[in-house]
């Protein structure tokens, strides 16, 4: 992918000031003082740097920054610019730190060899990730005590849920378009068994797999958890989830909803997530 060149000069002070930080949320990583011009190349980055940040030290958003079907945070992302989904239009912006996805290792590396300061924010699996990962988000941008505070409410909506769990637990998985499931070691999973929802048996592992129709008619849990509601099946993937014979087999007493928008990132979208969660479990009881 090609890069505009930048002035010698510029680029000799961004190397000498800041370095080439490439560091993995978690691990020791390079120290500098607090950004002041952040762009984040990721949704979950995105909704952490809003949450976090002061406004001034936002710089530009992923282009998911204002979708509201994937981001909580999406009418605070649209008072700042966007990037483009490629390396250019970030290096142009001259940031002095860079959030990233675990999926961007290609652009991590381009962004990287100019110089700029990279951060990849991890994809988190469970709560307790999730504090870790919002506090060291906030010590990153300069604001310790934001990211105590958000993960202190992490700790209380997850106290919240769990005062309301059911006992004794009852089966469940995630299921999605074309009978793909979220698999036992996601951030979702994480949520549910604080509910008081374990997977079945026959539950895919990892972060998940596709079941079949006849599994889930002859041998399901004992819930489903939708993250896309559909009346009808304008496509192949709702044709699935509006089956007349998995709807006569989960009817509105076993199955509930969770966007997916609460169960992709850490941060804000799963202090949402879990208060949402809390709330459908009266359709269980």
């Amino acid at each position: 992918m090609a890069i505009r060149a930048m002035p010698v000069w510029k680029m000799s002070i961004w190397k000498a000031s800041l370095g080439v930080c490439l560091l993995l949320l978690g691990s020791a990583g390079c120290r500098a003082a607090p950004p002041k011009h952040v762009v984040s190349f990721n949704l979950c980055a995105d909704q952490l740097l809003l949450a976090l940040a002061d406004p001034s030290q936002i710089a530009a958003l992923s282009p998911y920054a204002t979708d509201g079907t994937l981001s909580v945070m999406a009418k605070q992302g649209a008072a700042f610019p966007k990037i483009d989904w490629n390396s250019e239009s970030i290096v142009n912006l001259a940031p002095d730190l860079v959030l990233s996805g675990f999926s961007d290792r290609p652009t991590q590396t381009i962004l990287a060899a100019t110089g700029l300061r990279v951060v990849e924010v991890a994809l988190v699996r469970n709560l307790d990730e999730a504090r870790a990962q919002v506090r060291e988000i906030a010590a990153l941008l300069g604001h310790p005590e934001r990211g105590e505070a958000l993960a202190d409410k992490l700790q209380r909506a997850e106290n919240d849920l769990k005062a309301v769990a059911l006992k004794p637990p009852r089966t469940a998985i995630v299921l999605q378009r074309e009978g793909y499931t979220e698999g036992t070691e996601s951030l979702v999973a994480s949520m549910l068994a604080t509910a008081g929802l374990k997977p079945p048996p026959n539950a895919r592992g990892g972060i998940g797999g596709f079941m079949d129709m006849e599994t889930l008619l002859t041998a399901g849990p004992d819930i489903l958890v939708l993250q896309e509601t559909a009346s009808h099946a304008t496509d192949q993937g709702a044709l699935f989830l509006t089956h007349p014979a998995l709807r006569a087999r989960y009817d509105e007493t076993r199955r509930i909803s969770l966007p997916s928008r609460y169960t992709l990132c850490g941060g804000p979208a799963l202090l949402e997530g879990l208060g949402v969660l809390k709330d459908e479990l009266k359709k269980l009881r």
